[in-house]
């Protein structure tokens, strides 16, 4: 056990964090499939065609409003809900660290503010429970999620929405916003998948989010050890080559999305700039299949967090429930 192996978060945390990313990756993989369904011709059949991929979209978009509800009902009403509240508000420190950085950047700072620190190896009591790129995910995320809810019922009846706002001009105008916000959203979700599931400390995966803070012991048979436990950490011989060929994949996969929501959609761009043709057509559909298999990676490190946490809590068990030498010796005296 190292510093890094502190955990983060509560139970709940880790239930709703698992919950949503399982909600998460079926809108985007639903959404997508509608939305470049040219390109992934493949998915909609799947997931049986249009009438299907459509309904498990909307299914996957109620299990996203159930799921954002309980969560800001848990951050009003339970201490601890409010407490995780209270340490995601930015804050001074966070400010003058977000100065710092670009500072330490610029070559004018000698070291970055410990209000950024997250992954370096400093003692736990160093390093805040979220840095200031911590809180502005957090952030990012939260704000994207609600106007997707809003922009998504909204746009549940096409036709009534018309009927409300008098022109189908104005109808179409939240199908877009829908649309662009869940590209944005999956920038941020390749990035998250890429930092989580291979940075060289964690890789193949942080358990920080699955297993709950209370399962991680807070203390340490070899605690004379001098250090942080990072220099104890050796690299995985794959993580070279795997963090490289993800790295590439995660960048193909943005780009492609981008650009093909541009020619197929016409946004964020009007689609009077969209460039076609046969080979760029290719292009894009090699590249946006590249990001969907970004997503199903996302999904099986998801899965496999899960794994862990139930490996993890079976370890456990077992310990308490094995005899201690001690127990031993008084039964061998009773007999």
């Amino acid at each position: 056990m190292t510093n890094l192996d502190h955990g983060k978060f509560t139970r709940m945390t880790t239930t709703f964090h698992s919950l949503l990313a399982l909600d998460v990756f079926a809108l985007f993989f639903t959404g997508y499939a509608i939305m470049f369904n040219d390109h992934l011709w493949w998915l909609l059949v799947l997931m049986g065609g249009n009438v299907g991929v459509v309904a498990l979209h909307r299914i996957a978009g109620l299990g996203l409003v159930a799921l954002v509800t309980f969560w800001v009902v848990m951050m009003l009403i339970t201490d601890t809900g409010r407490s995780n509240f209270r340490k995601v508000v930015p804050t001074g420190d966070d400010i003058a660290a977000f100065v710092q950085d670009v500072k330490f950047m610029l070559g004018r700072a000698d070291e970055r503010h410990p209000n950024a620190r997250q992954f370096a190896g400093y003692d736990s009591d160093e390093v805040p429970l979220l840095s200031y790129v911590g809180k502005g995910v957090v952030f990012i995320f939260a704000i994207e999620l609600t106007l997707l809810v809003i922009s998504g019922l909204l746009i549940w009846s096409k036709t009534g929405l018309m009927q409300y706002f008098a022109t189908k001009t104005a109808a179409m105008a939240f199908v877009v916003f829908h649309g662009l916000l869940g590209i944005i959203m999956l920038m941020g979700v390749m990035f998250h998948i890429f930092e989580h599931g291979f940075h060289p400390a964690f890789y193949p995966l942080e358990t920080k989010a699955f297993i709950p803070r209370r399962m991680i012991p807070e203390s340490h048979d070899d605690e004379d050890v001098e250090g942080t436990g990072i220099e104890r950490l050796s690299l995985a011989p794959s993580w070279n080559l795997v963090a490289n060929l993800m790295g590439v994949l995660v960048t193909v996969g943005i780009v492609s999305v981008m650009t093909a929501s541009i020619v197929d959609e016409g946004y964020p761009v009007p689609r009077e700039l969209a460039v076609e043709g046969g080979v760029i057509e290719l292009l894009l559909t090699i590249g946006i299949n590249i990001g969907i298999f970004v997503l199903f990676v996302g999904l099986v490190l998801s899965l496999y967090g899960n794994v862990i946490r139930r490996r993890w809590e079976r370890q456990l068990q077992e310990q308490r429930e094995r005899p201690t030498a001690g127990d031993g010796e008084v039964a061998s005296a009773e007999d």
